[in-house]
């Protein structure tokens, strides 16, 4: 059974999938984090971002795993790394990537199969997995989504101002909104939940009732 949990950034996806699968006895797949490690893997090896044959020749030679809790590129765990400034603001180009999505999509869909599978992002209901047995999209205020982001940062050490935190985040919801390819959208059958005020045992509460709902039938 595969479940999806859509939306934008900090609407609480990872923290709410993560929670969900531990609650059904499901894995989690945190597919951002299969973005990221493009993004890290491109920066690295200094290539134009936006060179599509380039982004071919750096995915021939991507090994990606993802044991629980940890992202390995090419064996180097960068389960940190991945989350920097500086990969954040270029995972944009890579996610309106259409040779990196092909790519991607095939992955996840190659590591659902046969599982009972919790996964995150911005396309898993709509692209992904279309015929997911429950699909949710998250939503959340945009000041709260931006507190909750500058709270990550700051943990990993990245201090920013909420100003510059909510000018980010609205920037990247113009783009994940606008991008030809795989756009953040709602799947017409998704339920839709707003975590703005809500205690984040409430939200889990109400995602565990409807997929165990859906398991019965």
């Amino acid at each position: 059974m595969i479940v999806t949990l859509d939306g934008p950034a900090g609407a609480g996806k990872s923290s709410a999938a993560k929670a969900l699968a531990r609650r059904l006895g499901f894995e989690f797949l945190d597919t951002g984090a299969m973005y990221r490690a493009v993004t890290l893997a491109g920066l690295r090896a200094g290539i134009d971002l936006q060179d599509q044959g380039a982004l071919a020749r750096l995915l021939a030679a991507f090994r990606l795993e993802m044991p629980p809790g940890r992202v390995l590129l090419n064996d180097e765990d960068v389960t940190s790394a991945i989350r920097s400034v500086e990969v954040t603001n270029a995972s944009g180009v890579i996610a309106s990537s259409r040779i990196v999505r092909q790519h991607l999509v095939g992955l996840q869909r190659a590591a659902a199969a046969g599982r009972d599978l919790v996964c995150e992002g911005r396309d898993q209901g709509t692209i992904v997995f279309p015929d997911a047995a429950c699909k949710f999209f998250l939503v959340a205020e945009p000041t709260e989504r931006a507190r909750r982001r500058q709270g990550e940062m700051a943990k990993r050490g990245d201090v920013q101002s909420l100003g510059e935190v909510l000018r980010a985040q609205d920037e990247r919801d113009r783009g994940d909104a606008a991008r030809d390819i795989a756009p953040m959208v709602p799947a017409a059958d998704a339920i839709m939940l707003d975590s703005t005020g809500l205690a984040l045992e409430q939200v889990d509460d109400r995602r565990e009732q409807e997929v165990r709902q859906r398991m019965k039938q």
